[in-house]
This record gives structure tokens, C-alpha cells and sequence, in this order.
């Protein structure tokens, strides 16, 4: 999601209209902010629980369970429901929803403040600073709300039958009260971390990368002129959704081992083969 910030945010911003009547620009940028956020939150939602029964048969395949280790992804997905029910492919969800919403919240105002704080500090502007603000605003926000995504692995490594946890809150004080107290919800945080990096990286060196080639070959077929600038070619919307997809699936496939070694880490105490991952640093 680092990269995602750093990849809007390297796109130039339509300003805003001046609006008539009575508030002023404090007024409009704090409401503004508000509507960004619900906006944001809500469709972040809505994503998450679309892709919700991959991201859960991902985890199970990732730390071999046993239950379906031996199978494929497609497998996978109709395993669990004739083991576990339909709702089986949601188990984590609720966790990753009560995330949502405090993750953008606080990548939003990181974000901006990094910024500023590369700007006037460190002389950088441009897309470096963009980049090196959404970078650091994305790992701010992970290290904030880990405790969530650690209590949602939990979930959804669970199995029918065979529950550790019966819920979010008992997740939350089972992990406090027999893993080391609050440092126990950051297992895996490192990991996640270096992957941060090369992920915003890859992301945005390949976005860029598409965008200015297609705008180069095909300014027709793919370019639109700029709603701020008539005389700048920007990406049609389902271009850009299409260059920032496969993007992002490029930059996933690199950053993928650390995704690997995060979720090993997180199960390290409910698994007894991957103990060894406590170790890690």
C-alpha cells in the first residue's frame, strides 16, 4: 500500500475549486479530508472482502496447513467451503475491516507530513520526495495497525474444528498473555518491512516506466489531455488502472519471499516447525 501512496501521489493534483459561501479553505480541506477518508475506507472495504477467500487460501498455502498443503489454489477454494462452509473463505476479514480505516487515516497525515518534512529539511522535490513520502507514510501505517494483521493471520490459519481463538478479541489478549506481552504482535514485523522497500520500488519504477513508454508509442490510443494542462497527456483511467496493476503484480512476484517469511514468522508459536522462524530479526 506504500507503493500505491507513492504511485498517486507522483500523479499532479487537480486543485481544488473554491467553493461559495460561508467556510473557509480550513473548513473545505478539513471536509475534504473527511470525504478522502470514508471514500477511501469504504471502497478499501469493499476490495478487501472481494479478494478476501484468495488472501485466506494464500495464508493457508503459505504455512502449509495440513489440511490443504497438498493442494492447489483452486483446489483450495473448494476445499474449504465443503470443510469449513462459504464463510470459511472470510475467516480474518473483520480483522483486516477494523484495519482499514485506522491504516488510511494514518498514511494519509504521514504522508503529507513526510512530505513536507523531506521538502524542508532534506532540499528533495519531485518524484523522489513523493516516493521516499509514500514509502515512509506506508511503513508508518503497517507498524501502527501489526497488531491487527498478526490477530487476522491467526483467524484465518484457523481451521474448522480445531480453533485456538474464538474471536478478535480473545486473539488479542491470548497473543498479549502467552507471547511476551505487546511486543508478541509484532512477529514478522522486519520482514515486512524490507519488503516495503523494493515493493514501493519495483511499483514505481514500473509505473512509470509503462506510463511514459505508452504515452511515447501510442499518445492516441492510450493518452487524454490533462484536465489541469490541455497541453499534457495523461493515461486514460482504465490505462492507468491496467499500468498500475500490472505494476503492482510485478512488484508483488519480487517482494514475495519477504511476504513468505512474514506470515512464517507470524505462526511461529502456533506451528512447532516454525519456531525456528522466532529467531529471525
Amino acid at each position: 500500500m506504500a507503493a500505491a501512496a507513492a504511485l498517486a501521489a507522483a500523479e499532479p493534483t487537480t486543485a481544488m475549486p473554491q467553493a461559495a459561501g460561508a467556510g473557509g479553505p480550513a473548513a473545505r480541506r478539513d471536509f475534504y479530508w473527511l470525504r478522502s477518508f470514508l471514500a477511501g475506507g469504504i471502497a478499501g472495504c469493499c476490495a478487501k472482502t472481494t479478494v478476501a477467500p484468495l488472501d485466506r487460501v494464500k495464508v493457508l498455502l503459505q504455512a502449509h496447513n495440513h489440511h490443504y498443503k497438498h493442494l492447489g489454489v483452486f483446489s483450495t477454494l473448494r476445499a474449504v467451503p465443503q470443510k469449513e462452509g462459504y464463510l470459511g473463505l472470510y475467516k480474518g476479514n473483520g480483522a483486516m475491516m477494523i484495519r482499514i480505516f485506522p491504516y488510511g487515516a494514518i498514511q494519509f497525515m504521514a504522508f503529507e507530513h513526510y512530505k513536507t518534512l523531506i521538502t524542508t529539511k532534506l532540499g528533495v522535490s519531485g518524484h523522489v520526495h513523493r516516493l521516499m513520502a509514500g514509502s515512509m507514510a506506508g511503513m508508518t501505517a503497517v507498524i501502527c495497525t501489526y497488531p491487527l494483521d498478526m490477530v487476522r493471520v491467526r483467524l484465518a490459519f484457523q481451521v474448522k474444528g480445531e480453533h485456538t481463538y474464538t474471536g478478535i478479541i480473545h486473539a488479542f489478549k491470548t497473543i498479549y498473555a502467552k507471547e511476551g506481552g505487546f511486543l508478541g504482535f509484532y512477529r514478522g514485523l522486519m520482514p515486512t518491512i524490507l519488503g516495503m522497500a523494493p515493493y514501493a520500488g519495483v511499483s514505481f519504477f514500473t509505473f512509470g516506466t509503462l506510463k511514459s513508454v505508452g504515452l511515447s508509442h501510442a499518445p492516441t490510443l492510450l493518452g487524454r489531455p490533462s484536465s489541469d494542462n490541455p497541453n499534457v497527456l495523461v493515461l486514460k483511467t482504465h490505462i492507468n488502472l491496467l499500468c498500475g496493476g500490472v505494476a503492482g503484480a510485478i512488484a508483488q512476484t519480487i517482494s514475495y519471499p519477504f511476504d513468505v517469511t512474514r506470515r512464517r514468522m507470524q505462526l511461529g508459536t502456533v506451528l512447532p516447525e516454525f519456531e525456528k522462524c522466532l529467531l529471525i530479526t
